[in-house]
């Protein structure tokens, strides 16, 4: 299993939810915390500013649900499948993810700092307006995702394949260029110039 930054543990879980149908269930409002789920359908699940904190969620299916200013706070992810899962304004801050599927993930605003996705397959995902401070990206696979306007500053990206990902406006204070893949991506000029100069290049205008 993935370990969290730092190697802190996580959270425990007092009660669980096993087995449960919760296909198509409206959790808007809810409030779980310290709930072990487990096995779960979450299918096409509305969910509208429901909190669940220090919750373990392990083979959980959330495909094709819509959370809303919705908070996952400081959570565990385990083997749990994401497939056209949107996220709009949520908080998901140092919540960690291992061994998860994330097909055609859409992340839309909200706070993503201290998220742990280290080793996670994100090709293709989307994350547009999203603070991600000191998230763990090591060693994530990022081809072709979208990371537009995110702020990465602090985040660990070391080894982090961002083979053709739209990186513009995004603060990419924390990347050395020389430890992550950055073939085919997509960056604004000021971007090019903070690369350039990390590579130990001399940009002048003219």
């Amino acid at each position: 299993m993935a370990e969290r930054k730092h190697g802190r543990p996580a959270p425990e879980t007092l009660t669980s939810i096993v087995s449960d149908d919760w296909d198509g269930r409206d959790l808007s409002g809810e409030h779980h915390s310290q709930v072990a789920f487990v096995d779960v359908d979450m299918t096409e699940m509305a969910n509208e500013g429901a909190v669940f904190s220090d919750c373990s969620f392990r083979g959980v299916r959330f495909n094709a649900s819509t959370h809303s200013d919705a908070a996952f706070l400081n959570c565990t992810f385990t083997r749990c499948g994401f497939f056209d899962t949107t996220f709009t304004g949520c908080k998901l801050v140092g919540s960690m993810f291992d061994g998860c599927t994330f097909d055609l993930l859409k992340v839309d605003g909200g706070d993503w700092s201290f998220v742990g996705f280290p080793g996670a397959n994100l090709k293709g995902t989307s994350f547009t307006d999203v603070r991600m401070r000191e998230a763990d990206l090591t060693g994530a696979r990022c081809e072709g995702a979208t990371l537009r306007r995110v702020d990465l500053s602090g985040a660990w990206l070391h080894s982090a394949d961002l083979t053709r990902c739209d990186l513009r406006g995004s603060d990419l204070s924390a990347l050395d260029p020389a430890t992550v893949t950055l073939r085919g991506a997509v960056v604004d000029l000021p971007q090019a110039v903070m690369i350039a100069t990390a590579l130990g290049l001399d940009v002048r205008s003219g």
